[in-house]
C-alpha cells in the first residue's frame, strides 16, 4: 500500500459500505428498479477504468443486428450533453463522448442511441421508435434499471484494482458484487488461471476469455501509408485511455516498435499545446511517427500537426463465442422465467 493509498484507505470504508447497502437495499426491493418494455443487456464492470467495455458493446451490438433485433444503446457518455430522449444522435459531435462517436462511427445508423443519465427515460424512447433490444453500456453499477442479464468484465492485467475500494483503490464496488453477475469476461488474456479461481470464490457465474485483435492500423492524414509502413518505423504512442499499460503492450504484441509513449487521462481532449508536446517527445525519441487508439481519434480534432499519425482500430476476440452468446441468452430466459408475467409498469420483453 502506498502513502497515499494509507491516507485514503478510511475513506474507503464508508464507500465501500454504501455501495454494498444500496445493491442490497435493490435485491430486497426497497429500492425499486424501472424496467423497460424489451430485453437489457448489461455491459459493465467492477473496477474504474478500462476493461474494455466499448469493444463488448459492439460486439453484442453486432451480434444482435446480425440476427435481424431492434437494437439500442444506452449510456451516459463521458463529459457528453445530455441528449433530449427522441433526439438523434449527430453522425459526428465533438460535444459528445469519444466512445458514443466511436461506436456511432462504427454502427452508424443501424443501431439508435440513448444518451444521459436517466437511462430508463432515454429507453423508453428509444423503445417508442420500435428498439427491443437495449444494450447498457457500464451498467453494472447503475441498478435503477433492471436487466435481463449482466455481463461483467474483468482485466487479467489488473483484476481487482489493488483490492481497495474507491479512492483508496480502484474498485467500485467489493468484489463479493461479483454474485450479482450473470456471465464474466476476462479480457485482455485467453487464460488466466489465478484470475479465474479468484473470481470463483465470489461467483458461480460462467467465466469466458476475451483479447483486443488489431483490424487495422490507418493513416488518417496520410491515405498512401500502409500498416506496413507503420510496422517498418519507430513510433512514438500516446493515449487517453482507462488501460494505457494494455494499448502499449498490444502494441508491441502487434509487432509495431514503440521508441516511448505518453499518457493523459481518459477521455482526455487534445489541444494545440498538447500535440505539439506529444511531438516534441516523439522526436526526443527518436520516433519516426506517433500512433493512437481510435478513440482517441475522435479528441484531436483536427489539430494534427507534421509527423506522420496512425490511428489503431481494434475489435474484441472472444473465446468459444457460441457458447457465451448460448450463456447471455441462457441468463435472459432465466430471469424472465425467474420474474413471472408482467406487472403494472412492468412490461413483458418483445421478440
Amino acid at each position: 500500500m502506498t502513502w497515499r493509498d494509507s491516507l485514503l484507505w478510511p475513506f474507503a470504508l464508508p464507500y465501500a459500505a454504501v455501495a454494498h447497502l444500496r445493491a442490497r437495499a435493490y435485491r430486497k426491493g426497497i429500492l425499486k428498479q424501472h424496467r423497460l418494455p424489451g430485453v437489457v443487456v448489461s455491459v459493465g464492470n467492477l473496477t474504474a477504468g478500462g476493461t474494455g467495455k466499448t469493444p463488448m458493446v459492439l460486439w453484442i451490438a453486432g451480434r444482435l443486428l446480425a440476427e435481424g433485433k431492434s437494437v439500442g444503446i444506452l449510456t451516459r457518455g463521458y463529459r457528453g450533453k445530455e441528449m433530449a430522449p427522441d433526439a438523434d444522435l449527430p453522425a459526428s459531435d465533438s460535444s459528445t463522448s469519444d466512445e458514443v462517436q466511436l461506436l456511432k462511427s462504427r454502427l452508424g445508423e443501424r443501431v439508435a442511441f440513448g444518451i444521459g443519465a436517466n437511462r430508463f427515460t432515454r429507453g423508453q424512447a428509444l423503445a417508442r421508435r420500435g428498439v427491443e433490444w437495449f444494450v447498457l453500456d457500464d451498467g453494472f453499477q447503475h441498478m435503477q434499471l433492471a436487466r435481463d442479464v449482466d455481463i461483467v468484465l474483468v482485466d487479467a492485467t489488473n483484476p481487482f484494482g489493488g483490492g481497495r475500494v474507491l479512492p483508496a483503490g480502484r474498485l467500485r464496488e467489493p468484489r463479493t458484487a461479483l454474485a450479482r453477475a450473470d456471465v464474466i469476461v476476462i479480457t485482455r488474456s485467453l487464460r488466466a488461471p489465478a484470475v479465474e479461481a479468484a473470481i470463483q470464490r465470489d461467483s458461480d457465474a460462467p467465466v469466458f476469455y476475451a483479447r483486443t485483435v488489431l483490424d487495422s492500423a490507418a493513416a488518417p492524414f496520410h491515405p498512401h501509408l500502409t500498416e506496413q509502413d507503420a510496422r517498418s518505423r519507430r513510433l512514438f504512442a500516446f493515449c487517453g485511455i482507462g488501460n494505457p499499460a494494455a494499448f502499449i503492450a498490444d502494441l508491441r504484441d502487434w509487432g509495431f516498435q514503440i521508441a516511448g509513449h505518453r499518457f493523459f487521462p481518459d477521455h482526455h481532449r487534445y489541444s494545440a499545446r498538447d500535440i505539439a508536446e506529444i511531438e516534441r517527445q516523439a522526436r526526443a525519441a527518436g520516433a519516426e511517427g506517433v500512433i493512437c487508439t481510435e478513440k482517441d481519434s475522435f479528441n484531436y480534432h483536427g489539430l494534427w500537426r507534421s509527423m506522420d499519425l496512425w490511428v489503431c482500430t481494434i475489435s474484441l476476440q472472444i473465446d468459444r463465442p457460441e457458447d457465451f452468446w448460448r450463456a447471455v441468452l441462457a441468463a435472459v430466459d432465466w430471469h424472465q422465467k425467474a420474474r413471472g408475467p408482467a406487472t403494472v409498469g412492468d412490461a413483458t420483453p418483445r421478440r
